[in-house]
Protein backbone atom coordinates (compact mmCIF):
# COMPACT_ATOMS: atom_id res chain seq x y z
CA UNK A 1 0.00 0.00 0.00
CA UNK A 2 1.28 3.50 -1.18
CA UNK A 3 -0.05 6.53 0.99
CA UNK A 4 0.76 9.71 -0.51
CA UNK A 5 0.50 12.59 2.34
CA UNK A 6 0.85 16.50 0.91
CA UNK A 7 3.52 16.99 3.69
CA UNK A 8 4.90 20.17 2.20
CA UNK A 9 1.34 21.63 2.37
CA UNK A 10 1.07 20.55 6.04
CA UNK A 11 1.51 22.45 9.59
CA UNK A 12 3.82 21.12 11.98
CA UNK A 13 0.78 20.48 14.24
CA UNK A 14 -0.77 18.62 10.90
CA UNK A 15 2.43 16.58 10.80
CA UNK A 16 2.27 15.87 14.50
CA UNK A 17 -1.43 14.62 14.47
CA UNK A 18 -0.61 12.42 11.67
CA UNK A 19 1.88 10.69 13.60
CA UNK A 20 0.02 10.18 16.75
CA UNK A 21 -2.70 8.54 15.16
CA UNK A 22 -0.16 5.82 13.36
CA UNK A 23 1.58 5.44 16.56
CA UNK A 24 -1.71 4.87 18.38
CA UNK A 25 -2.99 2.10 15.71
CA UNK A 26 0.71 0.93 16.06
CA UNK A 27 -0.09 0.34 19.87
CA UNK A 28 -3.61 -1.29 19.57
CA UNK A 29 -1.86 -4.72 18.64
CA UNK A 30 1.96 -4.51 20.13
CA UNK A 31 2.37 -7.94 19.04
CA UNK A 32 1.99 -7.29 15.47
CA UNK A 33 4.73 -4.80 15.28
CA UNK A 34 8.26 -6.46 16.36
CA UNK A 35 11.35 -4.69 16.89
CA UNK A 36 14.36 -5.30 14.56
CA UNK A 37 17.16 -8.17 15.75
CA UNK A 38 19.69 -4.87 16.71
CA UNK A 39 17.36 -3.46 18.74
CA UNK A 40 17.55 -6.25 21.17
CA UNK A 41 21.41 -6.60 20.60
CA UNK A 42 21.98 -2.67 21.79
CA UNK A 43 19.66 -3.73 25.09
CA UNK A 44 21.75 -6.70 25.89
CA UNK A 45 24.74 -4.33 25.25
CA UNK A 46 23.11 -1.79 27.38
CA UNK A 47 22.73 -4.15 29.97
CA UNK A 48 26.27 -6.19 30.34
CA UNK A 49 27.41 -2.59 30.74
CA UNK A 50 24.93 -1.40 33.48
CA UNK A 51 26.41 -4.97 35.28
CA UNK A 52 29.92 -4.57 34.72
CA UNK A 53 29.33 -1.06 36.03
CA UNK A 54 30.60 0.80 32.58
CA UNK A 55 27.10 2.70 33.02
CA UNK A 56 24.96 3.74 35.65
CA UNK A 57 21.34 4.98 35.05
CA UNK A 58 19.71 8.45 35.46
CA UNK A 59 16.64 9.33 36.45
CA UNK A 60 14.51 11.47 34.07
CA UNK A 61 14.72 14.68 36.01
CA UNK A 62 18.95 14.09 35.80
CA UNK A 63 18.58 12.78 32.32
CA UNK A 64 16.44 15.78 31.03
CA UNK A 65 18.43 18.88 32.81
CA UNK A 66 21.72 16.81 30.70
CA UNK A 67 20.01 16.83 27.41
CA UNK A 68 18.75 20.33 27.92
CA UNK A 69 22.19 21.65 28.59
CA UNK A 70 23.64 20.19 25.38
CA UNK A 71 21.61 22.79 24.05
CA UNK A 72 22.84 25.78 25.21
Amino acid sequence: MSTNLPLDQMTVAEKLEAMEAIWSSLCRNPPDVNSPEWHKEILAERRRRLASGETTLSDWSEAKNRLQGLGR
